[in-house]
């Protein structure tokens, strides 16, 4: 009965540490991460002339307890203690609104670092040399300026995808930016002039947003962005649209800026083109070629509140038409229909023409056979 006492409670024992096995490389990291919380970590950061080396970083972990293992790597170069490193997303840097002045060490794993919402004003030359493997840098709505920007410090990120620069102080698009970038966001800032190669090489980019800044002139940077899908300008100074469109591209978004001409045809060159706003502009039909917006890829076209005198002509495709706040004085139905008949119409829903200078009874009688899907026309 003794030996079988035994074996009963060895069985015992074997179930019991086997549940656990398991877990316990779970367990032990947790261990170590939470003991990274009370870790040293000594950072000198960089204000005004000081230009921190990488050697000033200093690293000490805590001392251990008696018999807990300490780890080879020093405990704060996992994870910086200004910051949050989740065990479930180890790739993962969180420093985001927590009053930082300053760019914390980025340790080699990670691919997602997040300093958003801080007061940092500077990034040093280097600061991202120890953590090529980023993918999503978000440094937006700090204090950025150009002039406390490395000239290169994001030309070693080779597999960056989308970078956050936006509600900064910048005053220039940075550059040289990986050719690997398939967002880039600088949108509320104090960028005037952008550089003919300021976006060259980046071939993979579909989204660029530069809305609120000052950009008066915008050359044939965009030309040259050969996946670019969606580009927003504005909010900026422009006084014309920019030196040729990718073909690529489906929406593109240019209200708020001081546009009065179009060219001829500037919009068939991309004829995926689904989407494009100028409001707010100074748009006349002086300016405007005669076909400047009759492509049949548009679906929704808004160029309310310019200083139009007619309807311009437009695609029989065309879905959404915003024409509200102008000054048009006539409806001109060959602006929308070439023929009018049982088999030619617009396939155009909603059509706004409040705020101008027409009036109900200027709707000529043969619009209903033309607009015959219009479910919203607003005069």
């Amino acid at each position: 009965m003794h030996w079988v006492s035994v074996l009963i409670v060895a069985a015992l024992c074997g179930v019991s540490l086997s549940q656990y096995d398991d877990q316990y490389d779970d367990i032990f990291w947790l261990q170590q991460y939470l003991r990274s919380r009370s870790s040293s970590y000594s950072y000198s950061p960089y204000y005004e002339d000081e230009v921190p080396a990488y050697s000033s970083y200093s690293y000490a972990p805590a001392e251990s307890s008696v018999g807990e293992p300490v780890p080879e790597t020093p405990v704060s170069r996992d994870c910086p203690n200004e910051c949050e490193c989740p065990p479930n997303f180890s790739s993962a840097l969180y420093c985001d609104t927590r009053n930082l002045r300053y760019l914390p060490f980025v340790p080699s794993r990670m691919k997602y670092a997040y300093f958003q919402n801080n007061h940092i004003v500077s990034i040093q030359e280097g600061a991202f040399d120890n953590a090529t493997s980023l993918e999503w840098l978000a440094l937006h709505n700090n204090q950025i300026t150009s002039e406390k920007m490395g000239k290169r410090v994001f030309a070693k990120l080779k597999n960056l995808e989308r970078l956050y620069l936006d509600r900064n102080n910048l005053t220039k698009i940075p550059t040289p930016l990986p050719r690997s970038l398939r967002e880039l966001h600088l949108s509320y800032n104090q960028i005037s002039k952008v550089p003919s190669n300021a976006l060259e090489g980046l071939e993979n980019l579909t989204a660029l947003y530069l809305s609120h800044n000052q950009i008066y002139e915008m050359g044939p940077n965009l030309k040259g962005l050969k996946s670019l899908i969606l580009a927003d300008l504005s909010y900026n100074q422009l006084r014309k649209v920019p030196d040729g469109l990718p073909s690529a591209l489906e929406q593109l978004y240019l209200e708020h800026n001081h546009i009065y001409t179009i060219p001829d045809d500037y919009f068939k060159v991309s004829p995926k083109l689904l989407y494009v706003r100028m409001s707010h502009n100074s748009l006349t039909n002086e300016g405007l070629a005669t076909n400047a917006f009759n492509t049949s890829s548009l679906l929704e076209l808004d160029l309310s509140y310019n200083r139009l005198q007619k309807i311009p002509r437009v695609s029989t495709r065309l879905e959404n038409l915003y024409l509200q706040g102008n000054k048009i004085n006539e409806f001109t139905i060959s602006s929308f229909c070439t023929i009018v008949d049982i088999m030619n119409f617009s396939r155009l829903q909603v059509l706004r023409l409040d705020g101008n200078e027409i009036r109900r009874n200027n709707v000529p009688s043969d619009a209903p056979l033309c607009l015959r899907w219009a479910s919203v026309i607003e005069i």
